[in-house]
């Protein structure tokens, strides 16, 4: 095709999008408010699982030592720990450590304490923390395996609850997602129809006059990819524009509520990609290949 025939179809096409504003103008409000739904169900869906990330995160495992090991065995215990799969942080704590955290609860009982602190009966322990709350069982297993390990304390059931619902999570959000996505295609496409259909006359003239199939489709191309792209543009300033206001109104507005869920929603420069280049694929898709393909029997003349 020669750049003047190219610069003239699309000329036409963004001349046709004028002439029939209101068909589309309908179609592209219909698909930005799709591509809105999507993106709030997307950033719903990420949120709520970084969430139970978080507070699966907060769930350390006890790793007991036993009694009476040398400074060499706790360093062999200390390295198989850090090197065990799975593991991210370790924390070690001594028995006076742990007399320590107890203190506070024993100041009424000075017998008691000075009991304790001249023959303290707490075991030596480390704090750890898995990068993955489901394979929680897995590690704990590797764990008790190590020498010079008396007994692991981890939240089985507690993990079990996190994974099923970040199943559940996972499932619902971006099954909504997948939903909205069919929805969208079935209501622009049907609105991409009523518009072909509306200029059937006008393409059967042009097939009569001698028009090749391809230079018909190539302006009904440029309009669709048009309203798709424009619609994508209004879709990613609106989600992530009314995302980072939410952002920032959570981060200024602290409760305890939100404190306990980690105190800060997903970043907007961590999934603004995501949404930007969904929206932009799901326009051009829709609406450029949509009407394209749209016309394919009213070029039977």
């Amino acid at each position: 095709m020669r750049f003047s025939s190219f610069t003239y179809l699309v000329r036409q096409g963004l001349h046709n999008m004028w002439a029939n504003r209101l068909m589309t103008f309908a179609s592209m409000g219909v698909l930005t408010v799709c591509m809105i739904l999507i993106g709030v169900a997307y950033l719903l869906g990420v949120n709520v699982d970084a969430i139970v990330e978080y507070i699966g995160d907060q769930n350390e495992t006890v790793v007991y030592l036993q009694d009476g090991l040398t400074d060499d065995q706790i360093a062999a215990v200390d390295s198989a720990i850090r090197t065990t799969p799975g593991v991210v942080s370790v924390t070690y704590v001594s028995p006076q450590d742990v007399l320590a955290n107890y203190s506070s609860m024993l100041d009424d009982y000075a017998n008691m304490y000075d009991a304790f602190e001249n023959d303290n009966p707490f075991s030596a322990n480390y704090r750890v923390v898995v990068d993955d709350i489901s394979q929680l069982d897995q590690i704990s297993a590797q764990l008790k395996q190590i020498d010079g390990v008396d007994d692991v304390y981890a939240p089985l059931e507690l993990s079990d609850a996190f994974s099923s619902i970040q199943r559940v999570v996972f499932g619902v959000s971006y099954g909504l997602v997948a939903v909205l996505a069919i929805v969208s295609i079935v209501v622009v496409n049907n609105t991409i129809r009523i518009t072909v259909f509306a200029r059937r006359k006008e393409i059967a003239i042009m097939k009569l006059v001698g028009a090749t199939n391809g230079f018909i489709r190539f302006p009904f191309f440029v309009e669709g990819t048009t309203a798709g792209l424009i619609s994508a543009i209004l879709a990613s300033g609106i989600v992530c524009g009314g995302y980072y206001a939410l952002c920032d109104w959570y981060t200024n507005n602290p409760t305890t509520f939100s404190q306990m869920f980690g105190g800060q929603l997903v970043s907007l420069f961590d999934v603004w990609y995501y949404i930007v280049i969904g929206f932009f694929v799901l326009g051009f898709v829709l609406c450029g290949i949509g009407t394209a393909t749209s016309i394919r029997k009213h070029l039977n003349v």
